[in-house]
């Protein structure tokens, strides 16, 4: 998800307006809804001292607005917290070990995101099991969706 898109969905999970948030950051109150909508929908990019004040105003890490670096252990967190927001990931356990589960209440991307997992799955046992080499596996993964739209349809395309 793209910062812009971030901004927006916490913005509006906190309950404000585009305006609000603008002029909270210091942006005229005649322009602080349009600046904001710029942010949100990409046109403009925040420079990291705004999206530190952004963050700060809705009382999030700025790490929770930018684009996640999975390099580092902390981006790799807020990766896992924009899929649980987007797509219904859940943080459980699993026989005393802690696992992420997909949100059966979640409806569509339930079931799209298990047909995922599960060819993801299916592909991962062959490659376990001595049924296909590293190199196969790996040109699964690297070319992923290529053998995978048919099956599940146009559905992949929705949110990516």
């Amino acid at each position: 998800m793209a910062i812009g898109e971030r901004i927006r969905f916490i913005r509006n999970l906190r309950g404000m307006t585009q305006k609000w948030l603008g002029m909270a950051v210091g942006f005229p109150e005649k322009t602080a809804d349009i600046r904001l909508a710029q942010y949100e929908s990409g046109t403009r990019t925040p420079k990291a001292e705004l999206t530190k004040e952004i963050a700060k105003t809705l009382d999030v890490s700025p790490a929770a607005l930018d684009v996640p670096n999975i390099e580092s252990y902390i981006g790799l967190m807020h990766t896992l917290f924009a899929l649980e927001d987007l797509y219904g990931f859940r943080i459980d356990t699993l026989n005393d070990e802690v696992c992420i589960r997909l949100d059966k209440d979640n409806g569509v991307e339930f079931l799209t995101m298990t047909e995922m997992f599960t060819a993801w799955q299916k592909q991962a046992a062959k490659f376990r099991n001595g049924e296909i080499s590293k190199e196969e596996y790996d040109n699964w993964r690297y070319n992923y969706p290529k053998d995978v739209v048919e099956q599940i349809g146009q559905r992949l395309d929705k949110k990516l």
